[in-house]
């Protein structure tokens, strides 16, 4: 096992690059971290995200009056990324949705092209945030400290947000263009420096070689499934697990079960 005095010096060159920005793009990030670990380690930085096309551009004849011009699209896409979550791509019929919203089925046709283009639309909006969210501290030095404040940025996220989680139940259960835009755009690029700080744990014989997708999935779909779940967590505690009191003890719990575990 290296002495706690080179460990520091390893810890604090792989979050060299953390220190200089609070954020910088995925790829970018992923990037740093590589040529931050010791050796360049882990996985090749991900690639540039997958282009689509755009949706095509609204025309109306000139002068002609626009009801809907008002309409607050964080609005509808929020309540998008809701009903993909819960139905899937195919059990969403953009014609109720807009009925729902007080659009006109024109509306979102003019906006996003199609049902296709509105679903990317609201997968952007949602996993935006998500991504945003995720970022390492440049306060903190100590890699396995540095894990643990992704893991808890993660559960706090789904807490508020749980539809995503619902929308990967879905998605990620079929092998499609979907569940690869969803990957190659999102979760590979974000998941991407956690994996490399986690090698840099296990190279350091600080942690249990513990695979990054057993990792990943525990924390995603097993730690954060609370807030997915919420009627059978509410029958095996009669308790609200999205009451704050909730959700602040349980992500303390799963922090501590991971984190602890993993320990050497």
């Amino acid at each position: 096992m290296q002495t706690s005095s080179n460990t520091k010096s390893s810890d604090d060159a792989i979050l060299g690059a953390a220190k200089t920005t609070r954020r910088v793009p995925p790829a970018q990030s992923a990037a740093r971290f590589t040529a931050a670990t010791p050796g360049g380690r882990g996985r090749s930085s991900p690639g540039p995200r997958r282009p689509r096309a755009q949706p095509p551009q609204s025309h109306r004849a000139p002068g002609r009056p626009r009801a809907e011009a008002s309409v607050d699209e964080g609005v509808v896409l929020e309540a998008a990324l809701r009903a993909f979550a819960v139905g899937g791509y195919d059990g969403v019929s953009v014609r109720t949705l807009s009925k729902q919203l007080g659009v006109s089925h024109g509306w979102v046709n003019q906006r996003f092209g199609s049902k296709d283009g509105l679903w990317y639309a609201a997968v952007d909006h949602g996993f935006g945030r998500l991504d945003a969210r995720l970022t390492f501290d440049p306060t903190i030095t100590d890699p396995l400290e540095q894990l643990e404040h992704g893991i808890r940025q993660f559960m706090h996220y789904s807490a508020e947000h749980p539809e995503l989680l619902l929308l990967m139940n879905v998605e990620g259960a079929r092998d499609t263009e979907r569940l690869a835009y969803i990957f190659e755009n999102y979760i590979e690029p974000v998941a991407a420096p956690f994996e490399r700080l986690l090698r840099h744990l296990i190279d350091e014989a600080r942690v249990r070689p513990v695979p990054m997708r057993t990792l990943f999935l525990m924390v995603t779909h097993g730690g954060a499934a609370p807030f997915t779940l919420v009627p059978l967590a509410r029958r095996l505690e009669r308790s609200d697990p999205l009451s704050a009191k909730k959700v602040g003890e349980h992500i303390e719990a799963v922090v501590r079960i991971v984190v602890d575990g993993l320990r050497a």
